[in-house]
């Protein structure tokens, strides 16, 4: 290490006792002025010596900054490091909120979307008010819409298929409120395929089930016409004066005594 330079204080003070030195060996002894330089001396080595250790003192504060600031810079650079990471866990944090947002409204639509066939197929079920010839009563919805298809089938002119729809339906609703008009109009489709005998049995059903039935009279007389065409005239008069006894103000008890005024 090079040596320190004297302060300015101590060159000065040299520099006068060196000026001073031939006026005080003068005036002084030889053993005054040795004391002298010795003092002088020993106040320059003192100084020295302060400098030296302030020198110290500061070469030990400044390593103690530097070692502080490299500290603070690896505390920065540690949580630079963590603010990175907490950077990257929030982006998937809110990657995974908007997927589970995603997922959330798939599953939404999807309860919906059962919900919703739930509901159809509750209401496919649930029993309907409907009004067949002048009745109303509670009916599924399959059981409607059997007979409905049985009697399209049945004005489509397919007598055979119809008659078998009609028969299959009394089988599987023997108690549905739809079972005195599906007698009768099974018996329409006999009669339609010429089977008189089982369709008189259709027909009689119906009156015998449901006397205050609405199409009972049309019945009656649908029994004396089949009776007719199997060339049973005695039973069709004795048909149609049953119709009239019974219905007499109905409109198929008038069609009935005018077929029996035609019947020999």
């Amino acid at each position: 290490m090079s040596r320190r330079p004297l302060p300015l204080q101590a060159v000065a003070l040299a520099a006068l006792v060196l000026l001073v030195l031939p006026v005080r060996a003068a005036i002084f002894e030889d053993d005054d002025a040795r004391k002298a330089i010795l003092e002088l001396r020993q106040r320059v080595q003192q100084m020295e010596q302060a400098g030296a250790r302030q020198d110290t003192e500061n070469a030990k504060t400044n390593a103690q900054l530097l070692e502080q600031i490299q500290v603070l810079k690896r505390s920065v650079l540690e949580l630079n490091a963590q603010l990175e990471s907490l950077r990257g866990e929030i982006a998937k944090l809110r990657g995974t909120e908007e997927q589970l947002t995603r997922d959330v409204a798939d599953v939404q639509r999807r309860q919906k979307d059962i919900s919703q066939g739930v509901d159809d197929r509750i209401r496919k079920l649930e029993p309907i008010k409907v009004s067949v010839d002048g009745r109303e009563f509670m009916a599924d919805p399959e059981e409607k819409r059997q007979f409905d298809d049985a009697l399209a089938v049945l004005r489509g002119g397919d007598f055979d298929k119809a008659a078998q729809s009609f028969a299959g339906f009394l089988r599987r609703f023997p108690g549905s409120g739809y079972a005195d008009s599906a007698r009768f109009w099974q018996g329409n489709a006999l009669y339609g395929k010429r089977d008189y005998k089982e369709a008189i049995a259709a027909f009689r059903s119906l009156v015998n089930n449901a006397p205050d039935h609405p199409r009972a009279p049309e019945a009656l007389l649908a029994v004396a016409n089949c009776q007719v065409e199997a060339k049973d005239i005695k039973g069709a008069r004795a048909t149609i004066g049953e119709l009239v006894k019974a219905y007499p103000k109905s409109e198929a008890a008038q069609a009935g005594r005018e077929r029996l005024a035609a019947l020999k």
